[in-house]
């Protein structure tokens, strides 16, 4: 089972994202390491991702007035592929809606798969730059 909860451990949460990114960073020579991910995840709301009781992804959102930034999903390698990121955009659509947010904006790399994810959950291509799609969703 699926649940969600905020953040108990920034570090663990932290070196999901550190895992899942490093083939992001290092083929677009971005020089980020688990310290700088950790300072950047600070000021953001952190939700863990929980399977039974295992901690297997991170949710990270800033809100703007009536937007709501999606700034990271990730879900362990090993959990991937299993509808568990879909389940997690249904929560941050539900956290989007009771904050009175009419959209969620997020940039995925160019490269990732999750691109194709964000397509089929309804999110459309707003703007292109160099390493990233910039995708919106209406609510």
């Amino acid at each position: 089972m699926i649940t969600f909860q905020n953040t108990t451990d920034l570090q663990n949460s932290a070196e999901i994202t550190y895992s899942n990114m490093q083939p992001y960073y290092l083929h677009y020579e971005i020089d980020w390491d688990l310290d700088t991910i950790k300072q950047k995840i600070l000021t953001l709301k952190n939700i863990d991702i929980l399977f039974g009781r295992v901690l297997i992804g991170a949710i990270r959102l800033e809100q703007d007035s009536e937007i709501f930034y999606l700034r990271d999903l990730q879900i362990n390698k090993s959990h991937q592929n299993r509808g568990i990121g879909a389940a997690a955009f249904e929560e941050v659509k539900r956290l989007a809606i009771s904050t009175g947010a009419n959209i969620i904006r997020l940039r995925v790399f160019k490269i990732s798969p999750a691109y194709h994810l964000y397509q089929r959950l309804g999110f459309i291509v707003e703007k292109e730059e160099d390493k990233f799609y910039c995708m919106q969703f209406n609510l």
